[in-house]
């Protein structure tokens, strides 16, 4: 049952003010405004509880994941009911994405009882070395504090209140502060009566997570800011994690923030395999492009393709397997607004065909497809920004070269992918250099909508698909963000951490 509060440190807090949810349908709700005073409190707790929790065995950590996983898929028909009704989405997406949830949740419990994210390493001493006697050395990877995490979305589970971020730096040893995304605030808050369920199951400090609601910028502003926050992790606008980062940058002390941001996932099709098969490129394309209304972060929003009889089939293929898809439902008003400001800014480029254009208002969104020329996107940077929804371009190039061009030109990305069969390989070894310095995750024949939660697995890219490009925030590597290395010289073995056992 919803309470409209917030949790901190195992409390249920109202706050003075109130906002009322936005549901896509059913019942408005509404929840405690959050403000600097929570974040205080919640950040406060959180440091309290890192000298237990940051020292615990990989053991207990685990029993805690494995228990918050418990937690949310009991409370599995409550989460889908309030989700579907908040976001939009349809039943079968949030279940499938509270699989995924847990999924990483137990992931993560696996991966640091293994112990190999530790990194230990050992340099014994060498007391007789020449000239210089060699100290005995070891190093592990240690949790760095308290982390601040932001909902995102897109996402109400998987990227959100014991998502990924929640779910890595839990595992590292870090407690968390969430701040709670407005779009889907009952999912939110029944998620984090899942994790106080755990944590009071297994008797362990209640400043571990809190849960903070609403707020203006205020609030957000004073977490990342906040003495006692050592690193961020941030799911969502450009806008919103350039401003954030920023402000991490601006501390006396600077943290790391952890953005991903934004990202136009381009596909690049080589000739033989448009040749082969392009019509059935179209179809797959016009299946990612629309999945979900187009609000995944690794959306193929751009497809460059030689010119040629060829194109002009899979031109027409795009248009005809995007022509059926009808409006679908947005998480929110201000995304289906920022959409459709999007395909303005899009439309309003010289140079560019429209191919298939439509009206859709309120918090809908139906799929819209432009074509232009290497030139012209060359000449207009603005084509390469992200539209947040069902919008495709197809970048028609004159040859190999300007496709290579246009490579080049590229910003940071989550994902490349290329299309190319046998005949098409030097032309892709020759884009495999460039695109390995564009883009986080490389894909042959596919589509990057559906990221696999994995030890392999990157979620990230340069700048602006991530504010740190070294980083991940899918896969067991993300746990890497809030850790840090410490080195022990000619540490007596009963003073070493017990993870050296």
């Amino acid at each position: 049952m919803l309470t409209g509060k917030h949790l901190i440190a195992g409390n249920w807090v109202a706050g003075e003010t109130t906002f009322k949810s936005e549901p896509a349908h059913g019942d408005v709700h509404e929840f405690s405004v959050g403000t600097p005073a929570h974040v205080d409190a919640a950040v406060k707790a959180a440091e309290e509880a890192f000298w237990s929790f940051g020292y615990s065995s990989r053991a207990e950590r685990a029993a805690l994941l494995n228990a918050i996983a418990d937690e949310i898929e009991a409370r599995g028909e409550e989460i889908t009911a309030i989700g579907t009704s908040e976001s939009g989405l349809p039943e079968a997406r949030l279940q499938g994405e509270r699989g995924r949830t847990t999924g990483q949740l137990r992931l993560f419990a696996s991966h640091i009882e293994k112990g190999d994210y530790l990194d230990r390493r050992h340099d014994e001493a060498l007391p007789d070395r020449a000239p210089l006697p060699r100290p005995d050395l070891r190093m592990i990877q240690r949790p760095i504090g308290p982390v601040a995490v932001f909902g995102a979305s897109n996402f109400p589970l998987a990227f959100s209140t014991a998502g990924g971020d929640t779910a890595a730096a839990l595992a590292a040893g870090c407690p968390v502060v969430v701040k709670g995304h407005s779009a889907h605030p009952g999912t939110g808050e029944i998620v984090a009566q899942a994790v106080d369920a755990a944590l009071k199951k297994l008797g362990m400090h209640p400043g571990i997570f809190s849960l903070i609601q609403g707020g203006k910028r205020d609030v957000g502003q004073s977490l990342v800011q906040h003495p006692l926050i050592k690193a961020v992790g941030f799911t969502g606008s450009l806008a919103g994690g350039r401003a954030l980062f920023d402000l991490c940058a601006q501390r006396p002390e600077p943290i790391p923030f952890f953005g991903e941001l934004g990202s136009v996932n381009p596909m690049f099709l080589l000739p033989e395999a448009v040749k082969a098969r392009g019509e059935a490129i179209a179809k797959g394309w016009a299946g990612s492009l629309t999945m979900g209304a187009g609000q995944f972060c690794t959306n193929p929003g751009i497809a460059v393709i030689i010119d040629s009889p060829e194109a002009d089939a899979f031109v027409e293929a795009s248009t005809a397997a995007l022509s059926p898809v009808g409006a679908q439902t947005m998480l929110t008003d201000g995304i289906a607004q920022a959409y459709r400001a999007g395909r303005d800014r899009v439309a309003g480029v010289t140079g560019i065909q429209e191919l298939l254009t439509s009206t859709c208002d309120l918090r809908n969104a139906t799929p819209y497809l432009f074509a232009t020329t290497g030139k012209e996107w060359l000449d207009n940077e603005i084509l390469g920004e992200e539209v947040f929804g069902p919008l495709g371009l197809i970048v028609r190039v004159s040859g190999f070269d300007e496709m290579m061009q246009v490579a080049k030109s590229l910003h940071g990305q989550l994902t490349c992918t290329l299309h190319l069969d046998a005949g098409d390989t030097e032309n892709g070894r020759a884009l495999m250099p460039v695109l390995e310095r564009k883009a986080g995750r490389l894909l042959a024949n596919g589509f990057p909508t559906g990221v696999e939660v994995a030890n392999s697995m990157v979620h990230g890219g340069p700048y602006p698909a991530s504010t740190n490009f070294g980083a991940t925030s899918v896969g067991t590597l993300s746990i890497r963000r809030f850790l840090r290395p410490v080195c022990y010289q000619n540490m007596p073995a009963e003073l070493l951490p017990d993870d050296f056992n």
